[in-house]
């Protein structure tokens, strides 16, 4: 007999206005965010995979080098990594349409680093990083796949819900 699969919830949030970001320190200077001004697919497809892979991120997994670069070097995407004493500590991407609504698609602290106070300080950083991409409004969502307190964190950083899809899967 199949294993019921436990129904995921999708999470939909946007900030409107920069002012309604609640920053939060970083515990320490050590950690810096870099952004990858030259575009490079397999940095994003190896953060996606060394990030995600604690989270389910598996939607892009059999994705092919076109379909990585296709996605990854546009001028409209742009990614960022973070380092603790020049480790890699995490990433996130951030994409802008036509509107100028900037999107937080991906955002994330690899497995060695979570739990020690960074993320949000560093979703702080990623959402100044939006703003200062002269966004109309920014926009991220979450599932309850996702780490246990990333909905928590979006929302003390200012974040407001505006939808919740509920889907169980096949």
């Amino acid at each position: 007999m199949p294993i019921p699969k436990e129904p995921v919830s999708i999470w939909y949030l946007n900030m409107e206005h920069e002012h309604e970001l609640v920053r939060k320190p970083l515990p320490n200077a050590r950690f810096e965010i870099r952004e990858c001004l030259e575009k490079q697919f397999e940095v994003n497809r190896f953060f996606y995979q060394f990030v995600g892979r604690h989270w389910n991120w598996n939607d892009k997994l059999s994705w092919s080098d076109k379909q990585w670069q296709d996605y990854a070097e546009t001028p409209n995407r742009r990614t960022w990594i973070a380092y603790v004493d020049n480790s890699p500590a995490g990433y996130f991407e951030l994409s802008k349409n036509s509107d100028n609504i900037v999107e937080l698609d991906y955002f994330g602290l690899t497995e060695r680093f979570v739990g020690k106070g960074y993320g949000g300080g560093f979703l702080s950083l990623a959402i100044e990083a939006a703003w200062q991409w002269n966004a109309h409004r920014v926009q991220v969502n979450t599932c309850s796949k996702d780490h246990p307190g990333a909905l928590k964190n979006y929302q003390a950083r200012g974040f407001r819900l505006y939808k919740t899809v509920t889907d169980t899967p096949n």
